[in-house]
């Protein structure tokens, strides 16, 4: 079954821009966050087990919080974030199967 993305809804608040998409993932609904900061975009995919996230965070952070995490660098979008490859995941992560290498879509699918 072909993943597709639905629902993108645009909220402005205080002059920040926030994107917020739902996409579907093995019959799952989550939410992905886009938000344009001065220099960069921080962008984030919540499943329910954990999420992916750009560059702009860091595995540390969720290492400290045992949380099950994968970065995708070099990303703007929901979009480019399922289609790049990780780059980086915690601990956690890698106890539930997620490694370097595979793409933000298989590692989020692996959180649900």
């Amino acid at each position: 079954m072909a993943n597709k993305i639905a629902n993108r809804t645009i909220i402005i608040r205080d002059n920040i821009n926030m994107v917020i998409k739902e996409v579907i993932i093995n019959n799952t609904a989550l939410k992905g966050y886009e938000i344009e900061l001065p220099r960069a975009m921080l962008v984030v995919l919540r499943a329910p087990r954990g999420f992916v996230m750009c560059g702009y965070l860091n595995i540390d952070a969720a290492d400290k919080f045992n949380d099950i995490a994968a970065i995708v660098r070099g990303i703007k979008t929901i979009d480019e974030l399922l289609e790049k490859d990780v780059s980086a995941v915690s601990k956690a992560a890698s106890e539930a199967g997620i490694t370097v290498g595979m793409t933000g879509r298989q590692a989020i699918s692996l959180m649900l």
